[in-house]
């Protein structure tokens, strides 16, 4: 992580120098201007290591917390290296394990409060974060994370096949008693939190110069006519005559997606039923957005056939095991 060490005493400079150079992580001298430095380096760090008082970082951040999926990670160490407090962003921020490498430094003892780190239970934050699960309501996982500090184990659904789970997530067979909801689908649940795996290929094909504006509408369409989740996709595929394709390449690029593009021949191989002649001429392949759909996935069949619009040909396909 980009780090920032901060510290306002002369004895906590010198500790903070020697922590900034093991982590190669940047050193600021703040006596004077807290505010104004700590306000900088929250906006440019991903994590901060303050060499001073818990009470003076609390009253400092507090006017600039925003969400636990933005904050950076932030952990404060007294300056004789103690103890190291992660204070914030504990899980997804990363705070926790920074707060254990600071003390490995320092000689000290890491302070971790978080519930699950304390009595062993998974932390299903950071759970969903290393497979790459997006979660549709955070509020609903957050309950679920404290009944799972309560009851000791949580149920999981999925609809597609899982890793080894936690021994404290006991995979279930029907949907109706999970707390954990594994689903491509968009879905309105009382009682599970719902998790998108990434597991959607989409096939595409364009007209030249297609604005991204129109492809990003085109696959909210396609995906909300189904009951997918925008979030489930994996990856984009076309044709290769389309690698310079602005609009496609900009979408891709905005929502982090990986792009594959397959040559005609490719195209050709993978038997569909959709065909044009217009697009054999201009792109040498019968089809382009089923097959490439199919081929992205590794798929046998489709989860969405091809879908028109003026400027786009939408097609969908399930990655059969995206934990893999």
């Amino acid at each position: 992580m980009k780090t920032a060490v901060l510290a306002i005493t002369r004895g906590a400079g010198e500790l903070g120098k020697v922590i900034a150079a093991d982590l190669k992580a940047d050193f600021y001298p703040c006596k004077g201007i807290m505010a104004a430095t700590f306000s900088k380096v929250w906006q440019d760090y991903e994590a901060i290591i303050c060499i001073m008082a818990t009470g003076i970082v609390v009253r400092t951040m507090a006017p600039l917390l925003q969400d636990k999926r933005q904050d950076p990670a932030v952990v404060v160490c007294d300056e004789l290296g103690k103890f190291a407090i992660s204070l914030l962003s504990g899980h997804i921020g990363g705070a926790n394990t920074l707060a254990r490498t600071v003390a490995e430094i320092t000689g000290g003892d890491p302070v971790i409060t978080t519930a699950s780190d304390v009595l062993g239970h998974t932390a299903l934050d950071l759970w969903c974060a290393k497979r790459n699960l997006q979660i549709q309501d955070l509020k609903t996982l957050t309950r679920k994370m404290g009944r799972l500090v309560d009851k000791g184990s949580l149920h999981v659904y999925s609809e597609l096949p899982l890793p080894a789970l936690p021994e404290d997530l006991k995979q279930v067979n029907t949907p109706e008693t999970a707390d954990l909801y594994i689903t491509c689908r968009n879905l309105e649940s009382r009682n599970a939190a719902v998790l998108h795996p990434k597991a959607l290929a989409v096939g595409l094909g364009c007209r030249r110069d297609t604005p991204q504006a129109v492809i990003a509408e085109a696959i909210a369409t396609t995906c909300g006519e189904n009951n997918l989740s925008v979030s489930a996709i994996a990856m984009l595929a076309s044709v290769d005559l389309k690698q310079n394709e602005q609009g496609l390449l900009d979408y891709a690029r905005e929502n982090n997606i990986p792009l594959q593009f397959y040559t005609s021949d490719q195209l050709n191989q993978v038997d569909v039923q959709a065909s044009s002649n217009k697009v054999l001429q201009v792109t040498g392949a019968k089809a382009v957005a089923e097959p490439a759909a199919l081929l992205a996935s590794q798929a046998e069949n489709l989860l969405v056939q091809k879908t028109k619009f003026p400027a786009v040909t939408v097609a969908i396909a399930q990655i059969a095991d995206p934990f893999k």
